[in-house]
């Protein structure tokens, strides 16, 4: 499979929703939603270095706020 399986093992007492909130726990911890969001359109390497940059400055702009308090 990839990277990351997803897999849940059921338990004796585990039920359906238990086995969910396990699923989603884990699928939001390993990153992969947010890694197939990311794919799902094309991004020209320009953009993707605009979208760096600017998460950059949002970084040092809430860093110097941060330190002027």
């Amino acid at each position: 499979m990839g990277k990351h399986d997803n897999k849940q093992e059921k338990g004796r007492d585990d039920g359906f929703e238990s086995l969910m909130r396990k699923f989603k726990r884990n699928v939001r911890n390993t990153g992969d939603l947010r890694r197939l969001r990311d794919k799902e359109f094309f991004e020209k390497p320009s953009d993707k270095r605009k979208k760096v940059m600017k998460a950059a400055q949002r970084r040092t702009y809430l860093q110097q706020e941060e330190d002027k308090l």
